[in-house]
C-alpha cells in the first residue's frame, strides 16, 4: 500500500491524480490513524519538505519515525527546498529523497511530478496521463472483465503488448499464465507445431512430445502479436480451434480440450488484408469480437514526460546518477510528432542519457534522429577533413 500524506506534500493531488489514473492503490488517510501494518508487507510513505520549512533534517527525522513506528518498509520524502534536483537513497533504499524545486523555471516541473510517481509506484500500474490514454484504459478495463476475444490494432510501437497485458491482469484469468507469441518471428513451416503441439516423431526432428503454447496458456491467456503476419494455411486451423476450443497435435488424431482466451494485434489495416485475401474473413470475426485501437504518440501528447520518466528510471539503476530533464528539453520532446511512437522516444531518452552532463538533459542533449546525430556530435575523420578541402 502507498500512503500520502497531504498535510506535507504541494503535489498530493497530482500524485492521486496520477495514481487514479495508473490503477495503482493507495490511501491517502492522515499519518497517525495508519494502522501498523506486518514489516513482511511491502508499503510505502511519500510526504515533503515544503518551501519555508526552517529545519528540514527535524523532519526527515519526524517522518523517519513515524515509518518506523507504523511498521512502513519505505519512506519517500519530496524535498522542495533544493533548488537542484537529485535523488539520494538511504538506508539500502529504505529512505529516498527526491530534491524537487516545482517552482524552478529552469526544469520541467510536469517531468518532476512524473519521476516521483514512478519512484514510488516503482512496477506498479501503467503509464498513462493521457485523456485519450485514460479513456481507451477504462474501456479495456471493462472489456477485461468479459471473456470475449480481443483484436488490438494499432501502429508499430504504441503499446498493443502493454494493453494485452492490461487486459489479462484485470480479467478472471489474472492468476493464470499471460503468454505472448509473435506470429512474424516463428517461420512457417514450425508455427504449427509451435502453437498447437506435436507428438513425437510426428516430423523430422521431433524427437519428443511438445503440448504447444495453446495448452500451456490453457485457463489463462494467449496473445497472438502481429497475426495478420500468420500464413492461410494454419490461419483454418486456428479457427477451428476457436470454435471447438480443442487442438489436435500435429501428427496426432485427437482433439484435447483447452480453454483459452485468444487476444490479437496487428499494426495492419485488417479490412484490406481481408478484402486482398491475405486473411480470412470469418477468423478475422471470430478474433474481432471487441475491437481496440492503440493511439500514436503524437495523439496523446501528455504521456510523452510520463513515459520519459519512466524509461530514465528502468535505464539508470543507480538513482543518485539520474539525469533530470529541464524545461526546453522536455518542450523539445513534446513538440515532435514521433513518427516511431514509444519506441522511437525510448531511444532518444537512452541518447540523451548518454549525452547529458552533470545529470541534466539540456534542449541540445535531445537528438531525434540519426542525422542531428552524425551531424553534431561525431566529429569529422581528418580523411574526411581532407576530402572537404578538395
Amino acid at each position: 500500500m502507498i500512503y500520502i500524506d497531504k498535510t506535507s506534500l504541494s503535489i498530493s493531488l497530482e500524485i492521486s491524480n496520477a495514481f487514479d489514473l495508473r490503477r495503482v492503490a493507495y490511501s491517502d488517510i492522515p499519518v497517525e490513524e495508519i494502522k501498523k501494518g506486518d514489516p513482511n508487507n511491502h508499503s510505502t510513505l511519500v510526504c515533503g519538505i515544503i518551501h519555508g520549512t526552517k529545519d528540514p533534517q527535524k523532519v526527515v527525522n519526524e517522518a523517519t519515525e513515524k515509518a518506523v513506528r507504523k511498521g512502513i518498509q519505505r519512506l519517500v520524502i519530496v524535498d522542495e527546498t533544493k533548488e537542484m534536483p537529485g535523488i539520494e537513497s538511504l538506508k539500502n533504499g529504505r529512505i529516498i529523497i527526491i530534491n524537487a524545486d516545482f517552482k524552478s523555471t529552469r526544469f520541467s516541473s510536469e517531468f518532476l511530478v512524473s519521476l516521483i510517481i514512478s519512484i514510488v509506484a516503482e512496477n506498479a500500474g501503467y503509464v498513462l496521463k493521457d485523456k485519450a490514454s485514460e479513456k481507451l484504459f477504462d474501456i479495456a478495463e471493462r472489456v477485461a472483465k468479459s471473456d470475449v476475444g480481443v483484436f488490438i490494432n494499432g501502429p508499430t510501437g504504441t503499446g498493443k503488448e502493454v494493453l494485452s497485458n492490461f487486459l489479462h491482469e484485470h480479467s478472471c484469468r489474472k492468476n493464470e499464465k499471460f503468454i505472448a507469441l509473435n506470429c512474424a518471428a516463428i517461420p512457417d513451416h514450425m508455427l504449427e507445431a509451435m502453437l498447437f503441439g506435436h507428438l513425437k516423431g510426428a516430423f523430422t526432428g521431433a524427437a519428443s512430445h511438445s503440448k504447444g503454447i495453446f495448452r500451456a496458456a490453457d485457463k489463462g491467456t494467449l496473445l497472438l502479436d502481429e497475426i495478420s503476419e500468420m500464413p492461410l494455411s494454419l490461419q483454418a486451423k486456428l479457427l477451428r480451434m476457436l470454435q471447438e476450443r480443442a487442438v489436435t497435435p500435429v501428427g496426432g488424431t485427437e482433439s484435447i480440450p483447452c480453454d483459452v482466451r485468444v487476444l490479437a494485434t496487428s499494426n495492419r489495416n485488417m479490412e484490406i488484408e481481408v478484402q486482398e485475401g491475405r486473411f480470412r474473413e470469418d477468423l478475422y470475426y471470430r478474433l474481432n469480437v471487441f475491437p481496440l485501437t492503440t493511439l500514436p504518440l503524437e495523439n496523446r501528447k501528455k504521456d510523452i514526460l510520463a513515459l520519459s520518466a519512466h524509461m530514465l528510471i528502468r535505464h539508470n539503476k543507480d538513482w543518485a546518477n539520474l539525469p533530470f530533464l529541464t524545461t526546453a528539453a522536455a518542450n523539445r520532446l513534446q513538440s515532435y510528432n514521433w513518427p516511431g511512437n514509444v519506441r522511437e522516444l525510448e531511444n532518444v531518452v537512452q541518447r540523451a542519457t548518454v549525452l547529458a552532463a552533470d545529470n541534466i538533459i539540456e534542449e541540445h542533449d535531445i537528438l531525434i534522429n540519426s542525422q542531428t546525430f552524425i551531424g553534431q556530435i561525431i566529429p569529422p575523420t581528418i580523411n574526411e577533413k581532407s576530402l572537404a578541402r578538395t
